[in-house]
């Protein structure tokens, strides 16, 4: 069984908006269009504008244990 997510939101770093999927397919994106989340607390999807050269967020999510996964992931790459 996966983490449970508690908050599954993003901040933008063009325009500085904090966003956040409340419920599945609810797909949110920043005032200025670079980013978008999607997922609520059943899963997390993320993309952004095309044409960018680098990733235009940061992730802000919260599981249920403190604990994100993808940081373990990340490490083994």
């Amino acid at each position: 069984m996966g983490q449970k997510i508690i908050h599954n939101r993003i901040r933008c770093k063009i325009c500085g908006d904090i966003i956040e999927s409340r419920h599945r397919h609810d797909f949110v994106r920043c005032k200025c269009g670079a980013c978008f989340t999607d997922g609520g607390h059943d899963y997390i999807r993320r993309g952004w504008e095309a044409g960018l050269t680098e990733i235009p967020y940061e992730e802000m999510d919260e599981f249920e244990d403190g604990y994100d996964i993808r940081q373990k992931v990340n490490m083994i790459k």
